[in-house]
């Protein structure tokens, strides 16, 4: 086990419920930040105008519809290097947020909305937010039941890791 400031237990331990389980989210989709959706590969949130998953697309943008995809290939196993795609993906999303003078919103979505796309929306959180692993997580869960694997939530350690050490929070 690496030492990091957080551990991943820790976080484990923020994302359980009373009885120390994890549950599934209970809805498609939920507002976890202000314009940042998080949800399931099943629905697409209403005047949503960009959309990001944690799935295996290119990014691209659908004229007919007049959606900004941008799918980033993941994996949701605890050996997947989820983090080299924390700048890219937190970028676009500040971009989505920033759309129509910054109204706009943003789909954050994997195959159930708890695991992939959860770790991404936090590592935004902690990038362009400013606040640590801790607070990015309970900010999240706050809104959504969301479980991201062992293996994210150590490299969300890590990241977090490096802010603080960058003197970011």
């Amino acid at each position: 086990m690496t030492d990091y400031e957080v551990s991943v237990q820790q976080l484990n331990d923020l994302l359980t419920d009373d009885n120390g389980d994890f549950c599934m989210p209970s809805r498609d989709f939920n507002e976890v930040y202000p314009g940042i959706l998080l949800g399931n590969e099943y629905r697409l949130a209403q005047n949503v105008c960009w959309k990001i998953a944690a799935a295996a697309f290119t990014h691209a943008i659908d004229t007919g519809t007049g959606i900004v995809y941008h799918g980033i290939p993941a994996n949701d196993t605890d050996d997947f290097s989820l983090s080299i795609y924390f700048e890219e993906c937190s970028d676009f999303i500040e971009g989505a947020l920033a759309h129509k003078g910054g109204r706009g919103r943003v789909y954050v979505h994997c195959q159930k909305g708890y695991s992939r796309s959860a770790a991404v929306v936090t590592a935004y959180l902690m990038l362009r937010c400013g606040l640590d692993v801790r607070a990015a997580l309970a900010t999240v869960r706050e809104k959504r039941e969301i479980g991201p694997n062992d293996g994210f939530l150590c490299q969300l350690c890590q990241l977090n890791d490096r802010l603080q050490n960058e003197g970011k929070f």
